[in-house]
């Protein structure tokens, strides 16, 4: 006389272990796979920081220079040398966009 599978305790133990190791453990594998979105994205974070600051170290370059300082008080805050005149000039798709804020 064959047993059913069903009815067998070890078996049954071994389901309820499965079970029990999948979803209800600490290191589950629903926990696994939180962790692992939440790495990812921590990773993404990580690059896009690093690119920010070769930006910023560019940037620092660039106005660590005199040229460079000159250049961005021209441009940013309009500053100018004596004797000198500044014209502004906006162009209509500019002009566009700044009504349409």
């Amino acid at each position: 006389m064959k047993t059913k599978w069903y009815k067998n305790v070890y078996i049954i133990i071994l389901i309820i272990f499965g079970i029990w190791m999948i979803f209800f453990d600490t290191n589950s594998l629903v926990n696994h796979h939180d962790v692992n979105k939440e790495k990812n994205k921590l990773e993404e974070q990580k690059d896009y920081y690093k690119t920010q600051i070769n930006q910023d170290k560019e940037a620092y370059q660039e106005l660590n220079s005199d040229e460079g300082l000159e250049t961005f008080a021209r441009e940013k805050y309009y500053m100018k040398k004596e004797n000198e005149d500044i014209y502004i000039i906006e162009y209509e798709d500019s002009l566009k966009t700044n009504n349409n804020e």
